[in-house]
C-alpha cells in the first residue's frame, strides 16, 4: 500500500477512536499515521492528548512541541501561541518551572504581534492564576480568572471558561464566601458532565471541583461529584491520568462513610498509580490516606511510618500524625505538631482541616482557653454552613469545650447537634465519637441509664467499623484493664522490651527517635516502681500488662 494511502487510513480511524474515546487505539492509529506521513499541526495535537490520555506524558510535551512548530511554520500566530501556553500549563503541572517559563515566554512574545483581540489572550492569563493559587494569593487568583472568564465568554470558549470558573470558585471559597465560590464550581462542573469540553480538560475540571468541595468541607457535593468522576473514568476503560486522583477522592469519602478496609485500598491502589507516573506529590496524598486508616484500626506503627513517608514526599502530614501522637499518649508531642501546623498554615480551607484537632489535642493538655480560641476561629470559618461537615466539627468542638468546663447541660445540647449532622451525612465513625460524648454528658447529669445506651451504641459502631483505639478508650470503667499508670504507647513500648529488643529495635519498630523510646522506657521504670529492664518485664507478666 503506497504510504500515502496508508497514512488516510490511519488518520481515518484515529479520529474515529478519538472521537469515540478510545484513547489507546486512537494513539496506536495516529501514531502509524504519523509515523507513515508526518501529521499537520490539529492531528499532532489529538496524538498528543491521547499520548497523555493513556498515560504518556514525555510524548505529549514533544508531540505539542511538533504542533507548536508546525502552526508557526504555517503562520498560525494564535494557534502557536495556545499551543506554547498549554505546554507551559503541563509543564507547570509537572513542577518543571524553568522549561514552563519558557514557553509562556514564547506565548507572550507571539501574542504581542496580534493586534487584535483573541481568546488566547484569557488562555494566556491561566498560567499566572496557577502560580498565584500555589502561592495561596486568592485575590489575584480571582481578579485574573475573572478577566479570563469575560475573555472566554465573549469569544465562546467553553474550556477556558470552565477553567477560569473553577479557579474563580476555589479562590472565593478561600476567601470565605463559600456560597459564591460553591455556585461557580457547580456551574463549571454542569459543562464537564453535558459532554461540552475537550477530554483533558474535563478530567481537569472533575479532579479541581472535587478537590475544592473537599477542601470547602462540601462532603455532599464532593460525593456527588466524585460518583459522576468514577463513571467518567469507567466509561474510557484506556484512561490512564485521573484515575488516580478518582481513586484518592473515593478513599477520602468511603473513609467518612466508615468503608474504612475499601478506602485503604483505593489509597493504596491510587499510591502506586501516581508512583508509577513519576508524581511523589500525589503518591504523598495517597499515602496520608492509607496512614490514616492505620490510626483509626489502631495499626500505630504502621501509621507513624506512612504519615512520615507522606511528609518526605510533600503532603503535609497534619492533624494525622499529631492525633497519632495524641492516641498513642504522647500530648505534647501532638500540641507541639498542631501548633506548627496551625502557624504555617494561612488559607481559611487549610486552617479549618487542623481547627478541629487542634481542639481536642489542647484540650488533652489542659490548655482550655486555647481550645476555645480555636473552636472560636472554626465557628467564624463555618459561618454559612447550616447542616455541613463543619458545622457538625464546630458543634462537636463546642459540646468537648463545655464538657471539660463541667457544663455538662450545654455540652449535651451542642454534642446531640453534632451527632445529627453526622449522621445526616452518613459519617458514623464521627457519630459514633460524638455519642460516646453524649454518654459522658449524661453520666455527669445523673442519667446512668441514658449514658450506659449512648456509650453502647457508640462501642457498636467502633467495634463494627473496627476502631480498636476508640473501643478501648470507651470500656466501661469496670471492665477497662488495669494497664498500672502506663499510656497507650508506653504499653506498646513495655511489650517490645519485655521481648527483648533494644531501644534501637524499638525505635524502628515503632517509628520514634531513640530518645522519645529512652524516655519513654524511663517513665515506665518510674511508674512500675522496677530497678531495671528486667525488673519492668517480670511486673508485667507478674500483673497481666502483656
Amino acid at each position: 500500500m503506497p504510504p500515502a494511502v496508508h497514512a488516510t487510513g490511519a488518520l481515518g480511524r484515529g479520529r474515529r477512536a478519538f472521537g469515540a474515546r478510545d484513547w489507546a487505539a486512537a494513539h496506536a492509529a495516529l501514531g502509524e499515521a504519523d509515523a507513515a506521513a508526518p501529521l499537520g499541526p490539529d492531528d499532532l495535537e489529538l496524538l498528543a492528548a491521547s499520548a497523555y490520555l493513556v498515560g504518556r506524558e514525555d510524548d505529549l510535551v514533544r508531540l505539542l512541541e511538533r504542533a507548536h512548530g508546525a502552526w508557526v511554520d504555517a503562520g498560525n500566530v494564535r494557534a502557536a501561541a495556545r499551543t506554547a501556553i498549554w505546554l507551559c500549563i503541563h509543564l507547570m503541572l509537572r513542577r518543571e518551572a524553568g522549561s514552563a517559563s519558557g514557553w509562556l515566554s514564547r506565548a507572550t512574545r507571539l501574542l504581542e504581534r496580534e493586534p487584535d483581540d483573541c481568546v488566547e489572550r484569557g488562555w494566556a492569563l491561566m498560567p499566572a492564576v496557577l502560580r498565584h493559587g500555589a502561592a495561596g494569593e486568592w485575590q489575584e487568583v480571582r481578579d485574573l480568572s475573572t478577566a479570563a472568564g469575560e475573555i472566554a465568554h465573549r469569544f465562546g470558549d467553553a474550556d477556558l471558561l470552565a477553567l477560569a470558573l473553577i479557579d474563580e470558585g476555589r479562590a472565593l471559597a478561600e476567601m470565605g464566601r463559600l456560597d459564591d465560590g460553591v455556585r461557580l464550581l457547580d456551574e463549571a462542573m454542569v459543562a464537564a458532565t453535558a459532554g461540552e469540553l475537550s477530554p483533558i480538560v474535563t478530567g481537569l475540571v472533575y479532579c479541581s471541583v472535587i478537590e475544592s468541595c473537599q477542601l470547602a468541607h462540601d462532603i455532599r457535593r464532593a460525593r456527588e461529584w466524585t460518583a459522576a468522576l468514577a463513571a467518567w473514568c469507567d466509561e474510557q476503560p484506556g484512561l490512564v491520568p485521573f484515575t488516580g486522583t478518582c481513586l484518592i477522592h473515593r478513599a477520602e469519602i468511603l473513609q467518612h462513610q466508615g468503608e474504612w478496609d475499601g478506602a485503604l485500598a483505593e489509597a493504596a491502589l491510587a499510591g502506586r498509580r501516581f508512583a508509577e507516573r513519576g508524581t511523589p506529590w500525589a503518591a504523598a496524598e495517597a499515602i496520608y490516606r492509607v496512614a490514616e486508616i492505620h490510626r483509626l484500626q489502631g495499626r500505630f506503627a504502621q501509621a507513624g511510618e506512612a504519615y512520615r513517608e507522606a511528609g518526605r514526599g510533600g503532603c503535609e502530614p497534619q492533624p494525622g500524625l499529631s492525633l497519632l501522637h495524641l492516641a498513642g499518649g504522647e500530648p505534647d508531642a501532638a500540641a507541639a505538631g498542631i501548633r506548627r501546623a496551625l502557624a504555617e498554615a494561612d488559607g481559611g480551607t487549610a486552617r479549618a482541616r487542623l481547627l478541629p484537632a487542634a481542639v481536642e489535642i489542647l484540650l488533652a493538655t489542659g490548655d482550655t482557653a486555647g481550645a476555645r480560641d480555636a473552636c472560636d476561629e472554626l465557628e467564624a470559618l463555618a459561618a454559612g454552613d447550616d447542616g455541613g461537615l463543619l458545622a457538625a466539627r464546630v458543634a462537636g468542638a463546642r459540646g468537648a469545650i463545655e464538657l471539660a468546663g463541667d457544663d455538662a447541660r450545654c455540652g449535651l445540647v451542642s454534642l446531640r447537634r453534632a451527632w445529627r449532622i453526622w449522621q445526616d451525612l452518613d459519617a458514623p465513625y464521627e457519630a459514633a465519637r460524638a455519642r460516646a460524648l453524649v454518654a459522658e454528658a449524661c453520666r455527669r447529669l445523673g442519667d446512668d441509664e441514658a449514658a450506659s445506651i449512648e456509650l453502647e451504641a457508640a462501642r457498636g459502631t467502633f467495634r463494627l467499623l473496627g476502631a480498636a483505639p476508640d473501643l478501648a478508650r470507651t470500656e466501661p470503667r469496670a471492665e477497662r484493664r488495669d494497664t498500672h499508670g502506663l499510656t497507650p504507647r508506653e504499653v506498646e513500648v513495655l511489650r517490645l522490651l519485655a521481648a527483648g529488643h533494644s531501644n534501637r529495635v524499638i525505635a524502628t519498630h515503632l517509628v520514634l527517635s531513640e530518645r522519645t523510646v529512652e524516655r519513654h522506657v524511663s517513665n515506665i521504670l518510674a511508674k512500675l516502681g522496677a530497678p531495671s529492664r528486667a525488673g519492668a518485664t517480670a511486673y508485667a507478666y507478674e500483673h497481666g500488662l502483656l
